[in-house]
């Protein structure tokens, strides 16, 4: 679909749809006036059985992948979730993007770095651990500084203050769709979702905020695995693997009832990853640009 008067390099504007949505930016102004948090337990055994397959097969892959995986095929079915508020409008994000912060070594005096991927959708889980393992290859070694962490490094030599003026600037600009091309792509706080894992770090999940500066809509976390005592449907006692989720969203951009659904979906597809071994049978196209 091509760009129209109004719409930004990185979405489209939101023109139809429930006209409420429209006037909660000015009543909410801040995203974290308008945070709202979920928290899921995740049921690991089919993920954790597909993991051992698909390592057998000679690929490397984790929880994150299929974390990153099941929100792809989510937001190509459950478009709204993919949308963001910037200079308080609606808008439609153009591509599914996640940022990630890694550490380059489990050290406390290892430098952390941040790593952004995007997707269209149509990904399965292989496009999905060929992208993410490749990205993360890339920026583990401690000598190297990819342009988000080059691009900080510049801002922090002025001063304080500049360095207030230059972030203002930048929020200024950002609102009106001004910012450039280059500096949405560098930044991490222009994705659909910052993701964090902690279970590198041996912490169970958190609640994140996201953040006013930029676009995220999303922030998902997940820590360790833990275990949960139940039933199953024989009267049997059993212990199941667990994980669990803590997402913060801003409500601004679509109504609850919808929110729910996809994380429903998301929970689902994390929990039966067979269906990411396929393309979506359709990309389903926010209706409301």
């Amino acid at each position: 679909m091509r760009r129209r008067f109004g719409d930004r390099k990185d979405g489209k504007r939101i023109r139809k749809g429930d006209p409420f949505f429209k006037i909660i930016p000015y009543i909410m102004k801040d995203r974290n006036d308008a945070q709202v948090f979920f928290d899921d337990r995740i049921y690991l055994e089919n993920s954790e059985k597909m993991s051992r397959e698909l390592r057998k097969q000679g690929y490397k892959v984790g929880f994150l992948h299929f974390v990153l995986a099941a929100m792809v095929r989510t937001m190509s079915q459950k478009p709204k979730i993919n949308r963001f508020v910037a200079g308080r409008k609606l808008y439609a994000r153009n591509d599914i993007s996640f940022s990630i912060a890694i550490k380059k070594d489990m050290n406390e005096e290892t430098p952390e770095t941040t790593i952004k991927i995007s997707f269209d959708g149509t990904e399965t889980i292989y496009e999905v651990m060929e992208r993410l393992n490749d990205e993360i290859n890339k920026n583990k070694n401690l000598d190297t500084e990819n342009d988000t962490d080059k691009a900080a490094k510049i801002i922090t030599y002025a001063p304080g203050f500049l360095i207030r003026f230059v972030m203002w600037m930048f929020n200024a600009l950002d609102n009106k769709g001004w910012l450039p091309k280059f500096l949405t792509d560098l930044s991490p706080f222009h994705s659909s979702v910052f993701v964090t894992d902690l279970g590198s770090l041996g912490i169970k999940s958190v609640y994140h905020h996201i953040y006013n500066f930029g676009t995220n809509t999303i922030f998902i976390g997940f820590g360790i695995k833990d275990k949960e005592q139940k039933f199953d449907r024989h009267g049997n006692f059993k212990n199941k693997k667990v994980m669990d989720l803590k997402v913060v969203v801003d409500e601004r951009v679509v109504d609850g009832y919808y929110f729910a659904q996809a994380i429903k979906l998301f929970k689902k597809t994390i929990e039966n990853p067979e269906v990411l071994l396929t393309p979506p049978d359709e990309v389903i196209i926010d209706n409301d640009i």
